[in-house]
């Protein structure tokens, strides 16, 4: 499809912006749509706590497995395209997931179908912004970031609502369908992007050798992905089972437990991540790491609020916890590909982004199901409390690479 003519709409490199941010919105709430809804598609289908957790931790898998891949061919082909097919696959999968009658249709549509259609999406959008955003990576990187946050929480009220008053199903369809008519209009809008080889560059197609050897001998990647892993493994946890532990532990309606459980967490987080980005890019260049140093001081600031919001016992003190947690969360969600990018040269991008994500969803994906098998023997009160050890972790592991390798191994110094 032909580009059409922008001149009378923003640059294009804040144009990309937009269009991601609405792709990554959709993303983000197709995903939290089934969180939200869990205990009323339990209910419905006659499901366990741990076949819940099941689907989820199978998406999470699914993803992980195939991100590689998608990386890899976003390095070698046109982003647009794999940008757009991306969308229309996971948006008509969480459409049918709508249908579901059995434990198997979940399985496939929203784990297998949705997980591998979200799997294309991030190497390829996050390479396309830096190839846009240089002096603003972090700064552009953070604005589409907030699409994450957005997405949440508006599909966290309005699926609870649509669920409460017109079945979950529904939900399903009008995000699904929103997001069929979004994949037409990236084709249209976005400029291709093609592979460095394709432009005569003479530095040859990327080869995953290739790849992979520059990936493996970057300690700071190695170390920065280890810490994107903990912190995943955090974040699906909770976003799993906070809106249920809200719904059993108060008796909410499913429309406040879903807005309840992202709404102060993630407007937090929006504010933490514009400072964080804003932070790294004004000082990036006179402290070597600060990228690194954003993200390991977020993480460990972090942790505390992670352990309360466990263990508190009122909504206002659970919701204080939610909104400190997100707003440390947000801080290191600033730089979380700026940091990687940081020690990967342009071309490799993409696929280093992939195997990033396919190591930390990988790990991740267990998260769900942990926390499924734990809630029946100790409940969700010390599950979600004990995930506060996994971002210390995560904290320190960014903290090692900034100290001892991010130096040596950055492409800047």
């Amino acid at each position: 499809m032909k580009y059409l003519n922008s001149k009378n709409f923003l640059p294009y490199k804040w144009e990309l912006i937009v269009l991601l941010w609405f792709a990554f919105f959709i993303n983000q709430a197709d995903r939290q749509i089934f969180n939200v809804v869990l205990p009323a598609i339990k209910a419905e289908l006659n499901l366990t706590d741990s076949n819940m957790g099941l689907i989820s931790s199978i998406l999470i898998l699914v993803y992980g497995m195939l991100v590689p891949l998608a990386g890899y061919i976003g390095d070698r082909t046109n982003k647009k395209y794999v940008l757009m097919i991306s969308l229309m696959v996971w948006s008509t999968s969480t459409l049918f997931t709508g249908t579901s009658v059995l434990l198997i249709h979940l399985i496939f549509l929203q784990s297998i179908a949705t997980g591998g259609g979200e799997a294309f999406y991030s190497p390829s959008a996050n390479a396309l912004i830096s190839e846009h955003h240089d002096k603003t990576r972090a700064t552009a990187m953070s604005i589409h970031q907030t699409a994450l946050y957005v997405g949440i929480i508006m599909s966290g009220y309005l699926a609870g609502w649509i669920a409460d008053n017109f079945g979950w199903r529904i939900a399903f369809y009008v995000f699904g369908g929103f997001g069929i008519l979004l994949s037409f209009v990236i084709g249209l809008r976005l400029k291709d992007s093609f592979p460095a080889a394709s432009k005569g560059d003479g530095k040859g197609k990327v080869l995953i050798v290739d790849a992979l050897g520059m990936f493996f001998k970057k300690p700071t990647a190695l170390l920065l992905t280890l810490a994107f892993a903990g912190m995943v493994f955090v974040n699906v946890g909770f976003m799993t089972w906070m809106p249920t532990y809200l719904h059993e532990k108060f008796g909410f309606a499913l429309a406040r437990s879903g807005f309840d459980a992202t709404f102060y967490h993630y407007t937090a987080a929006f504010a933490g991540v514009l400072i964080g980005a804003s932070v790294a890019d004004r000082y990036c260049r006179k402290i070597v790491g600060m990228r690194g140093i954003v993200q390991g001081t977020g993480l460990l600031l972090g942790a505390p609020f992670i352990f309360l919001l466990g263990i508190g016992t009122t909504p206002f003190v659970i919701y204080l916890a939610l909104a400190l947690f997100g707003l440390f969360r947000g801080i290191y969600d600033s730089n979380i590909f700026a940091s990687l990018y940081d020690v990967v040269e342009p071309r490799y991008r993409s696929t280093a982004t992939g195997l990033m994500l396919m190591f930390a969803f990988i790990i991740g994906a267990s998260a769900p199901y942990i926390l499924g098998k734990i809630k029946p023997v100790l409940g969700l009160t010390w599950g979600l409390s004990a995930l506060s050890v996994v971002y210390v972790f995560s904290a320190f592991c960014i903290f090692i690479a900034v100290r001892f390798f991010y130096k040596k191994d950055s492409i800047k110094y």
